[in-house]
Parts: C-alpha cells; structure tokens; sequence
C-alpha cells in the first residue's frame, strides 16, 4: 500500500482500547481519531492511541480525514452509525453483532452497496492464527469428512450491571453477545447453516435475558454441531473449537492447538493458542488491504448478514422450542435484498 488507511473509532470501552493496542503494530492501518459521548473516555483513549478525540461521531466525520470507521459502540446503535459514516462516503468496520436483526443488517448492506464503499463484521476470531491454521488442516482432508463441530465460550462474570444483558440495548443476553462469534466460526468450518435449535438453562443471576444456552445446528453439508454459551459457568476446557471427522480430531484452544488422525496414538501441535491483539491487528489490516483491493475480506458483508439471520433464527428457535430453518436473503440488489419491513426503513430514513 502507498500508504497507511486513516481509520476513525467510534466508543471507547473496553473493545476500544484492545483496538487502539492493535492499531499501534497495524501495517495498512492507522488510528487518528476517536469518539465517544463521554468525553473523557474519548480522551483517555485518544491519549492512549496518540490521537485526536471528539464527543461526537458526526465531529469527528466532519473534522477528521476518515478513509473507515471502527464502530465499538453497543449493537442497537450501529445500524444509525453505520448508515451515517457510509452515506459520508466512509467505508465500515463493525463489531459484532452486525446488527440486532436481520431488517437491520439488510439495511447495512443496501446503504453499502448505494454508496460505493465497504461494511463488513468485526469477528475476531476468524483472524486468530491456530482457526486459520485449523481450517487449512480441515481442508486438507487428513481429518476424513467431518461429523460433528463443537464451541464453548462459557465463563463466569457477573453480567447485572452490564450493557450486554439489556435486551433494549444489546438485542439479547448471551446467545447474541457470546453467539455471534460462535456462529461466525461454525460458518467458516462448515459453510451455510440450515437449522437451528436452542435449549435455554437455569437463570442464576436475575436478568431479564438468557445467561446460558445450548445451540444444535445442522449445516447445509448435514454436518452436526453444539455450541455451549454462558456467562454463569466455566467449563474449564483447554479449548474451546473441537471438530470430529471420520479420520481424526482437532482441537484449537486458549493456549495450545493440536490434531490426531485416528491411525495416530500421538497428537501434533500446530499452535500457540489465542492471542487476542494478533487477532484484532489482522483484521484491521485485512479490512484496510479489502478497501484498496489487495486482499479478499476474510468476513465479506454477506458473511455478516449470515451471522445476523443464524442469530435471529436462534431466538426465533428459543422462543418456539423447536428446530427453526436459518432464512437467507443475501443476493440481490437493494430491492431484491430489501424485504417490505427494510423498505419502510429505508424510505422513513430518506423522508
């Protein structure tokens, strides 16, 4: 690249300032300026990041010379942020969940699609090095065809007075926060989900959303998988990617990733485990080299309208107790992406 693309961030939180620590190895990106309705949090991140800080998004689109935007705020508001930035002609880069529903997702993409410039879902964990590395050894075939594909995200963390499990402001409790990222994976491993059901657990801390679920998915390819969420227990595993095919296991974990083939009494480690600012820093780099043309984006825009449709397929599953078939609506132009309840949305948001 001639030279490094200026991105813009937008919230200050946690996943912020993990970012603005990615940023500062980047080879295609740089960081030069932040926002945040608490101006002391833009503060403090811009002094961390060495950059200029704003109380504004719509500041910083105006004053600062954005190329993209890192959108770290909580899910209800990214569509407003998203449409905003793009509609400026700024590419997207948004962290998961892409949106809190799927009316919403399209909208993103539609607006993306009319003005030229990029969206897509921040997922760190396609970016981390032992997934990728995974992936190529499940591709290679030396694991036989694939049976069954399980996740954990499970820790315990006291979630009462947290954002996350506000419904008004997060779509959800765990199946939406943690779930994303586990959908996102399965996705990369098995390609197009086809069904989904969900088995919520006992609620141990009082909120008014899930704290623990089991999701069972079915791929298009009829592999099986389990996904195992919560923010009220640890299972303590090593790992937390384990996929089982006709010839062999893989497992990718927190410190350490390994494969056995069935014909083999030893496992081969591959990989170091999960280092998250590797994870961020690649994906940032990947977005910026995605704009200019120079790389594929790892996670296309159809891949975070994918996620959405699992998601909401998801709730749709719990609410109902029964298996619940993933509906996909990727294709098209922006009237064929656009359902009757989008186009309302989008003309409402053009009146």
């Amino acid at each position: 690249m001639e030279r490094k693309l200026r991105f813009g961030l937008v919230g200050a939180g946690r996943i912020g300032h993990a970012y603005a620590q990615a940023f500062e190895s980047a080879e295609a990106a740089k960081l030069i300026a932040t926002a945040d309705v608490r101006d002391e949090a833009a503060q403090a991140l811009a002094h961390q990041a060495g950059c200029a800080a704003f109380d504004t998004y719509q500041a910083m689109q105006r004053k600062a010379e954005l190329d993209a935007v890192l959108i770290c705020t909580p899910p209800v508001t990214h569509p407003e942020l998203a449409l905003y930035f793009m509609d400026h002609g700024v590419h997207v880069l948004c962290e998961k969940p892409f949106a809190i529903d799927v009316a919403h997702a399209k909208l993103m993409l539609a607006a993306s699609k009319r003005n030229c410039v990029a969206v897509t879902m921040a997922s760190k964990f396609r970016y981390v090095d032992d997934v990728i590395r995974a992936k190529s050894i499940v591709s290679s075939g030396i694991l036989g065809e694939l049976v069954l594909f399980e996740n954990a995200f499970t820790s315990r963390i006291d979630m009462t007075a947290q954002w996350n499990s506000d419904p008004a402001i997060s779509g959800g409790g765990v199946l939406i926060d943690n779930g994303t990222h586990s959908v996102d994976i399965m996705r990369y491993f098995l390609g197009s989900l086809a069904d989904v059901s969900v088995v919520e657990g006992k609620r141990t801390q009082g909120l008014g959303v899930e704290d623990t679920v089991r999701i069972f998915v079915r791929s298009e390819a009829g592999v099986m998988g389990s996904i195992d969420l919560s923010w009220s227990i640890n299972k303590e595993q090593g790992s937390y990617i384990s996929i089982y095919g006709s010839h062999g296991t893989i497992q990718v974990g927190w410190k350490e990733s390994k494969y056995r083939q069935s014909s083999s009494p030893d496992w081969v480690v591959f990989g170091k485990g999960y280092d998250k600012i590797q994870a961020l820093r690649s994906q940032i780099d990947n977005f910026a080299r995605g704009i200019v043309g120079e790389e594929k984006l790892i996670i296309s825009a159809e891949d975070a309208l994918a996620s959405v449709e699992v998601v909401q397929a998801a709730y749709s599953s719990l609410r109902q107790n029964h298996w619940t078939a993933v509906s996909r609506g990727a294709a098209g132009s922006e009237r064929g992406i656009l359902g009757d309840q989008e186009r309302q949305l989008v003309e409402a948001g053009r009146a």
